[in-house]
C-alpha cells in the first residue's frame, strides 16, 4: 500500500490578483510563503519518503516546505500541472465573468460540458493526471508521498477518486492553498481518507479562502473591478500626466481608480508612477488587484523590478504587506523575477 498526501500549492499571484493562471508560472505571494512555513511545521512528523510536484514555481516552491527539511530529491512531472486555460490565461476572473459568463459557470459547475479555445477539458486533464499519479503510487509500493499540485486539476482529480461522474464533479468542493488530502493506494486502487484540510492555515489565520467570498457564491462568480487602457479624460480625473502607460480600474463602468506605468524611467526595472482608487473605494480591500496588471505588464517586458515610491506610512504599509521591500534609497521594490526565490 502507498500513502500519498496530495497537497495544493500556496497561494500564488493567480490567487491573490484574480486572474486565470493554469499553465501560466505565476509565483508564490508574501502570503503565501507564510503558508509553506506552516505547512511545513504541519508535515514535520509525517514520515514521507519521495515528494514530487508539477514543473511550475508555485508546486516546486511549495513543496520545499516536504523535501528541503528531508533532504529529498524533488521529482517534477508536467502531467501534475493545472488545466490549461487557454484563451483564459493572464486575464482577470472578472473580465471572464463578464466577457464569458456561460462558460465560466460551466468551469465551476458542469466541467462536463467546460472547454475554451486552445485550453483542456477536464477529461484531457484527468487522462494525463491520474495515469501519473498512479505510476506515483506503483513506484512507492510500501512508502508515503507528498505530490505537490494545483486547484482545478486536484479538485477534478479527488472527485473523481470519490466515485463522481464527470458531470457532477461542479458540486464537489475547492481546496484552499496548501490544503492536504490523504490517498491510499493498494490493489484495488486509489481511496480517499480526507481531502481539503486546511486547519493549519486556520490555526495560523492564514487561509487564502478567509479572505475571499467568490467561493461562497452559488455560481462561483466574480463581483470586482475590471481594467482597461486608460483614456485622456480618466487621467485628467485622476490627475494623471500623459507619461507611460495608464491603466483605468472599472467598477459598473464607472472610473473607480487607476495605475499609471512608466516602463522608461529605469532600465531593468519597472516604475509605478501613480496607483490608487477613488475615495468611494478605498478601505473596501479592493486595492490589491490593480497590483496583478502591473505585474503582468512588466512581466512581459522582461523586467524584475518593480519600484515606487510612497507618500506615506499608510501606502507604504500596504505594499509592505504585498511583498514590497523599502530600499536603502528610499522607494519601493518588488521582485518579480524566478531568480532570486526558491
Amino acid at each position: 500500500m502507498t500513502r500519498i498526501y496530495l497537497v495544493r500549492h500556496a497561494e500564488a499571484e493567480g490567487n491573490l490578483y484574480r486572474i486565470a493562471h493554469g499553465h501560466y508560472n505565476g509565483l508564490i505571494t508574501a502570503r503565501g510563503y507564510k503558508q509553506i512555513a506552516v505547512l511545513q511545521q504541519r508535515l514535520a512528523h509525517i514520515p514521507i519518503d519521495a515528494v514530487y510536484s508539477s514543473d511550475l514555481f508555485r508546486t516546486r516552491t511549495t513543496a520545499t516546505a516536504a523535501y528541503l527539511p528531508r533532504n529529498l530529491p524533488l521529482h517534477t512531472d508536467p502531467n501534475l500541472r493545472e488545466v490549461n486555460m487557454g484563451v483564459w490565461e493572464g486575464h482577470t476572473w472578472q473580465s471572464l465573468r463578464m466577457e464569458d459568463e456561460a462558460r465560466i459557470v460551466d468551469f465551476n459547475r458542469h466541467l462536463d460540458r467546460w472547454q475554451v479555445p486552445g485550453g483542456e477539458t477536464a477529461q484531457q486533464v484527468l487522462d494525463r493526471f491520474l495515469p501519473a499519479l498512479t505510476k506515483i503510487a506503483k513506484e512507492n509500493d510500501g512508502k508515503t508521498v507528498a505530490v505537490f499540485s494545483h486547484g482545478a486539476a486536484l479538485r477534478m482529480v479527488l472527485g473523481t477518486l470519490e466515485g463522481y461522474p464527470l458531470s457532477e464533479l461542479g458540486s464537489t468542493p475547492h481546496g484552499d492553498n496548501t490544503a492536504i488530502s490523504l490517498l491510499e493506494y493498494d490493489e484495488d486502487g486509489f481511496t480517499v481518507l480526507y481531502r481539503d484540510d486546511n486547519h493549519h492555515l486556520i490555526d495560523a489565520h492564514l487561509s487564502t479562502f478567509a479572505k475571499q467570498k467568490w467561493w461562497k457564491d452559488e455560481r462561483m462568480l466574480e463581483s470586482d473591478m475590471y481594467y482597461l487602457p486608460m483614456t485622456e479624460a480618466q487621467r485628467k480625473a485622476l490627475g494623471i500626466g500623459p507619461e507611460g502607460q495608464g491603466i483605468a480600474v472599472l467598477h459598473g463602468g464607472e472610473l473607480a481608480g487607476g495605475v499609471q506605468l512608466l516602463p522608461q524611467k529605469e532600465p531593468g526595472a519597472g516604475w509605478i508612477g501613480y496607483y490608487g482608487l477613488l475615495p468611494v473605494w478605498r478601505g473596501l480591500n479592493r486595492g490589491i488587484g490593480p497590483l496583478g496588471q502591473a505585474v503582468q505588464y512588466y512581466r512581459e517586458k522582461g523586467v524584475e523590478h518593480i519600484r515606487l515610491h510612497c507618500p506615506n506610512e499608510e501606502t507604504e504599509s500596504f505594499f509592505r504587506h504585498y511583498g514590497f521591500e523599502k530600499t536603502p534609497q528610499g522607494y519601493m521594490d518588488l521582485y518579480i523575477g524566478y531568480g532570486e526565490q526558491a
